[in-house]
């Protein structure tokens, strides 16, 4: 009976939400993103003392304030900067894969039964926080598993409730559902094609029953993927919107095609949707400061372009907005001039219906060797889970508590209690 109720839960829920991930893809280093200046813990000369060549210099940094402690963002993050202090924006401190939480002298010991396979690695970490499963390995993620439970909310949808902008990664692929991918160039369709004749003789060889059922498997997903791109191309064709998204900027042209599917939700039936955009180039081992500070201007600049449009659309308290990475980089330097693979990262969440203008999680001490640290570099050990972070917006996003172990295998080791960044 507990199950049926649940069921009913998810069926009953109302309004329209979305969840839109930015991974930022090759590990961003949050050590320059957000730096402590004067708080109860430390003080910048700690932070520039360690990071050496790659310290950005305090008058440059962008204050914000966590209660009594200042901190100072990246000077390339200054539209993120305003949201912060709007109360429109969050930072979640220190969060990475962890199998169980786990100290220093635990880490130590090499009991790798307590920690993420292959640590340190971009594959199998970008695997990791995208399927939310630390050790072995994953078929689906969990931006895919919680549109399987929530398919009750989407029952006369025409089209997929998630979405990718850039590649459908394993974040987006769910157990039951199937995600699309609609690239800012738009969706392809058979459109292109040289005659109507020929249009209609590809549809029939997709609906020819050859007897092979690979073959007609892969026939059903191409008709599929058609229909889709006729359905959704139709209905953008009619999206205006007024909000001006920065040209030249990849994020933020992914981003702006996420408002305007956003914009035909009910016209395409769907009350809820997860999107997945990405941006490149973070795996800064060196020319850091020339690399990650386009970027960062990038990401700054696009989520800014992208709220204003939830605005413009009414819809800025039904979408949040969240970053991922893979990891986070060393605090000290690689050289003189780029950094590591290291662990736990900052990150940002955005939206209207955030609890924003202060942190979540706990800032680490920024100490070679020191307590936070899983060797001699800065390589900061989580001290708040993948699992904690995706529960809270899953639970937001309409997701039970006793649900969250279908979506977070291991949430368990670390309670469902939401993280407080949502309200």
């Amino acid at each position: 009976m507990a199950k049926f109720g649940e069921m009913n839960a998810l069926a009953a829920g109302s309004g329209y939400q979305a969840l839109v991930c930015v991974f930022l893809l090759g590990g961003n280093d949050g050590h320059n993103t957000v730096i402590p200046i004067t708080t109860a813990q430390q003080n910048y000369s700690q932070y520039s003392q360690n990071r050496g060549g790659l310290a950005i210099p305090q008058g440059t940094l962008l204050p914000i304030a966590n209660g009594a402690d200042t901190y100072g963002l990246h000077p390339s993050l200054v539209e993120i900067q305003g949201l912060y202090n709007q109360g429109k924006a969050a930072v979640l401190a220190n969060v990475g894969m962890l199998v169980v939480p786990i100290s220093r002298s635990v880490y130590l010991t090499n009991n790798s039964a307590l920690v993420p396979n292959a640590l340190f690695s971009h594959s199998d970490q970008s695997s990791q926080w995208q399927t939310g499963i630390p050790t072995g390995t994953g078929n689906s993620g969990w931006g895919g598993r919680i549109t399987d439970l929530l398919q009750a909310q989407n029952s006369g949808a025409i089209f997929p409730p998630m979405t990718a902008t850039n590649s459908c990664q394993l974040f987006c692929t769910g157990n039951q559902t199937l995600p699309a991918t609609v690239p800012p160039t738009g969706m392809a369709t058979l459109n292109g094609l040289s005659s109507p004749s020929a249009n209609a003789a590809v549809q029939q060889l997709w609906t020819f029953d050859n007897g092979v059922k690979l073959v007609q498997a892969a026939n059903g997903i191409m008709t599929r993927g058609n229909t889709y791109a006729n359905t959704l191309t139709g209905l953008m064709n009619g999206v205006t919107l007024h909000t001006q998204f920065p040209a030249g900027n990849p994020l933020a042209a992914q981003l702006q095609t996420v408002a305007k599917v956003m914009a035909v939700r009910t016209q395409l039936g769907l009350n809820r949707q997860i999107f997945f955009c990405m941006l490149d180039g973070f795996d800064t081992h060196s020319a850091q400061t020339e690399t990650q500070t386009p970027l960062l201007q990038q990401l700054s600049q696009a989520v800014l372009a992208f709220y204003q449009a939830t605005q413009e659309l009414g819809i800025d308290g039904s979408v949040t907005t969240f970053t991922a990475s893979e990891f986070g980089r060393t605090l000290t330097p690689s050289g003189s001039d780029g950094s590591d693979h290291a662990w736990g990262n900052h990150h940002f969440i955005i939206g209207t219906g955030v609890k924003g203008g202060k942190f979540y999680g706990n800032f680490p001490l920024l100490a070679p060797g020191g307590i936070n640290d899983a060797n001699t570099r800065g390589t900061l050990i989580p001290t708040t889970a993948v699992d904690q972070y995706g529960s809270t917006l899953a639970q937001w996003f309409g997701v039970p508590a006793g649900s969250l172990p279908t979506v977070f295998p291991n949430i368990g080791n670390f309670g469902t209690s939401p993280l407080g960044f949502l309200g």
